[in-house]
């Protein structure tokens, strides 16, 4: 195994020095507090955006919050394309606060709207409810593009570990006709298998930001029953087939229980016909894009992701002029 990026081994002393508990060592609501708690301490404020407002949807578990940003630059009135972010946390942790600072950099890199969901979380809510509401937020916004101004022809779904998990799904409930069409899907260090028998989960530096037994706590709220880990809409991996499903981008880092499934991932998309983009960060760890004080890497890493998201936004529109045009 490649040996951790220096800033890695320097966010693992300070943890130690510091006597960071594990959140498997918590009770849900006390890693909570405390993963709220480091935001402070491992993020960058979060960047000026054109717009930033609150909506609050009816979700099928009741109020479900939203956050909306206009990417910095962008005109008020203009029809924007659309990634629908679902934040990271292990299905139990994290909200719309955790992840603004990437929601914001992402809609001004990409010059778009970017949509984030506060999704119901475990062990209170378990599977399938996050999915539930993840998919009632992009029915949402499709049905309402207009009044949100967003081109419904160019949406795009992604998210962070957990968020990379449901991001996953709906692409595949988009491509079975379940859900509105998803043009793009943004897969970052995503959780798509919760068997948790990957080689990685053998490998992994100890001291990491999640290890195996991380990832087994999280997993154990939100999926308690074995057999739920089956269902491809918990484990994405396990889908019988990925073809159809949108185009992706496909992130995994090196020190990280979750890199043999989101490579596999990649290459069975590829397999299968999809096109896809891989980025590998060998040496870094599992959620270093929420880490953009202490990880120097992440800043640059957001802004590849936001520049492919332009890339395909912008290719989605010559498309559909050309065919205007024909």
């Amino acid at each position: 195994m490649i040996a951790p990026h220096p800033d890695v081994l320097a966010m693992i002393a300070a943890g130690r020095a510091a006597g960071s508990l594990p959140f498997e060592a918590m009770a849900p609501e006390q890693a909570r507090q405390a993963y709220a708690a480091r935001r402070p301490l491992v993020q960058e404020p979060p960047d000026q955006v054109a717009e930033l407002r609150n909506v609050t949807i009816n979700g099928p578990g009741g109020p479900l919050p939203l956050r909306l940003y206009r990417g910095a630059g962008t005109d008020p009135d203009a029809i924007l394309p659309c990634l629908i972010y679902l934040h990271g946390g292990g299905w139990v942790l994290g909200n719309l606060d955790s992840h603004d600072g990437i929601c914001c950099r992402l809609a001004n890199e990409a010059q778009c709207c970017v949509v984030a969901v506060d999704y119901r979380l475990a062990p209170e809510h378990r599977f399938p409810a996050a999915v539930e509401d993840c998919a009632a937020a992009l029915n949402y916004i499709s049905q309402q593009a207009k009044t949100l101004r967003i081109d419904p022809s160019r949406i795009a779904v992604g998210g962070d570990s957990a968020g990379g998990n449901l991001a996953a799904v709906l692409s595949l409930m988009a491509r079975d006709g379940q859900l509105p069409q998803v043009l793009h899907q943004v897969l970052l260090y995503p959780a798509v298998d919760l068997s948790v028998e990957g080689e990685s989960y053998k490998a992994t530096t100890a001291g990491m930001t999640i290890t195996p037994a991380t990832m087994r706590y999280f997993i154990d709220h939100y999926a308690p029953d074995p057999a739920s880990r089956e269902d491809w809409r918990s484990s994405p991996l396990k889908s019988s087939s990925l073809a159809g499903a949108p185009s992706a981008l496909v992130m995994t880092c090196g020190h990280d229980p979750l890199r043999e499934e989101g490579r596999a991932y990649a290459r069975r998309l590829e397999q299968e016909g999809v096109p896809v983009t891989t980025l590998h960060m060998s040496a870094h760890t599992h959620g270093m894009l929420t880490l953009s004080k202490v990880i120097s890497a992440s800043a640059g890493v957001l802004a590849f992701i936001g520049a492919h998201l332009r890339d395909v936004f912008n290719v989605a529109h010559q498309n559909v002029r050309g065919v205007d045009q024909a």
